[in-house]
């Protein structure tokens, strides 16, 4: 079988799923990446934070569905064809499911393109990037999954 690419990948190097909430491109590091859905019915549920939209059942287990959009304080817009849920695994084995406007792409990162995220408050007033990575199509913001999902 032959390599589909030139490309030497190195330790260094890390696997970034990309996609859009507006017009900005973020990306999460793909270890975090369990799959990828479309929209499906979501069971609300009552009293819980306005971001967390409410849970959906993937094979038998209770997943709780977290809004990007809601999360960054976006106004939220109707659900597409193109709107999905990225469902996310941590370590401990819990899923969360986050819905985003468009899944974009996976791109192996060097990790020279990636800097970290300017300390002046009114640049990264949104905690939630972890950092920025530098590509040759433009800047892209890779965002904390444990903060995304675990702040309140």
């Amino acid at each position: 079988m032959e390599p589909t690419s030139n490309k030497i990948y190195t330790a260094e190097d890390s696997e970034v799923l990309f996609f859009t909430i507006d017009d900005t491109i973020y990306g999460i590091e793909i270890k975090y990446v369990n799959e990828i859905i479309g929209i499906e019915q979501i069971t609300v549920v009552p009293k819980i934070p306005e971001h967390i939209k409410g849970v959906i059942n993937i094979r038998g287990k209770v997943v709780p569905v977290i809004s990007v959009r809601k999360r960054f304080g976006i106004e939220e817009i109707p659900y597409d064809d193109r709107t999905c849920i990225i469902v996310l695994e941590f370590e401990d084995g819990n899923q969360v499911g986050i819905i985003v406007d468009r899944v974009r792409e996976v791109i192996v990162v060097n990790k020279n393109d990636i800097s970290k995220t300017p300390d002046a408050k009114n640049v990264n007033a949104n905690h939630y990037i972890k950092s920025i990575i530098n590509l040759e199509s433009g800047i892209r913001l890779l965002l904390d999954c444990d903060k995304l999902i675990m702040d309140d």
